[in-house]
């Protein structure tokens, strides 16, 4: 008897980029800078650490299951009622509940081929048929995805912008998708990396676009910098909402996450700081790669992909860098293999990064 089913034991696991300590203890290096994982190089703003540290000594407790202060902030915040709001480890938590709460065997799904990698394990895990739709010009291709939806079609997923591309679909592209689509389908709207791209003026903030069956994700882990507490939330029609809130874990996130949240949200001062440095970072590194004669696809996020000519020379540059200290994601896995995607990290880190480039390069 097979205990393990087909769809799960052809799964791969999920790869990470390379922890600091695993690279330390590989090269025995001192100086090492990670741009891999999309993360906030500042860490968590000093309020959040205070409130999370005085939060500790109430951890023998269970957090509150409804999560209602947080919900209810993020409710205000963006003028919805409490009823519109989910709360999850991650937006990735969330995104497995809804996989769990709105699917049946029978279903199928539509999501881009080379997307974000955390839903394509979910898709996959889920058993469910997925319609992987090509990428245009390292964007979604709306149209073509569309045109792929059937009476079986029940969830498309949607990333914008894009990781790892860090392109974004505009207002009027997205408008024009939503008319052909069912109201039956539900529209998972991934917004990682929102804070990032909310003043481009043709960006489509989806607190604009409420349709019904459309569920927004967000998440602290990038702009706020709370990626290790693990916190994202969720907006949608109270109906969806309230089913989801039915399949989740009842204690998730956990206290300290949703403290981190909480504190973070009132924390506008680190938010602005954070965005101008990523600002900064990003125009001194796609400014160094034009000079260097690098090409890369213009991005509306923490992070810049660069195109190689070959998957040969990304992977022989993500092993030159890493060899000296600087970690950054070859994007094999995720079907760019010519690519290879760099975070944006303090200013310190990016002029390291750019001068063992140079180096690697004249070698």
């Amino acid at each position: 008897m097979a205990l393990v089913p087909k769809h799960i034991k052809q799964l791969s696991p999920y790869q990470a980029g390379k922890p600091i300590e695993e690279v330390r203890r590989e090269f025995g290096l001192e100086k090492i800078v990670k741009l891999a994982s999309n993360e906030n190089p500042l860490g968590p703003s000093s309020k959040v650490i205070l409130a999370v540290t005085n939060s500790l000594k109430n951890t023998h407790r269970y957090p509150d299951a409804s999560g209602f202060s947080l919900r209810n902030r993020l409710a205000n915040k963006f003028n919805l009622k409490l009823e519109n709001v989910v709360l999850g480890a991650g937006s990735e938590g969330i995104m497995s509940v809804i996989m769990r709460t709105f699917l049946l065997p029978t279903d199928e799904i539509i999501a881009a081929r080379n997307s974000f990698i955390g839903f394509r394990v979910l898709a996959n895990s889920s058993g469910i048929h997925t319609n992987w739709v090509t990428m245009r010009d390292y964007r979604y291709d709306l149209n073509a995805m569309a045109k792929c939806i059937n009476e079986y079609t029940k969830v498309i997923y949607l990333a914008n912008p894009d990781n790892p591309t860090g392109t974004y679909f505009t207002k009027d592209e997205f408008d024009q998708f939503m008319k052909k689509v069912p109201d039956r389908v539900i529209v998972i709207l991934d917004e990682a990396y929102f804070e990032f791209a909310m003043n481009k003026k043709d960006y489509p903030d989806s607190m604009y676009y409420r349709y019904d069956n459309v569920i927004t994700l967000r998440t602290f882990s990038k702009a706020y910098g709370l990626a290790g507490f693990r916190i994202g939330y969720g907006f949608g029609h109270e109906d969806l909402i309230g089913n989801i809130l039915k399949v989740k874990l009842p204690f998730e996130p956990s206290l300290p996450a949703q403290i981190a949240g909480l504190t973070a949200l009132d924390d506008e001062v680190y938010l602005n700081y954070a965005l101008k440095i990523n600002n900064d970072g990003m125009e001194y590194i796609t400014s160094s790669f034009k000079k260097i004669g690098y090409d890369f696809i213009e991005s509306s996020t923490n992070f810049v992909t660069l195109i190689l000519d070959s998957p040969l020379e990304a992977e022989i540059l993500c092993s030159e860098l890493l060899k000296r200290g600087v970690i950054v994601r070859h994007l094999k896995g995720f079907g760019w293999a010519e690519c290879v995607r760099i975070s944006i990290g303090t200013m310190d880190e990016n002029k390291y990064f750019i001068s063992i480039l140079k180096k690697i390069i004249l070698k």
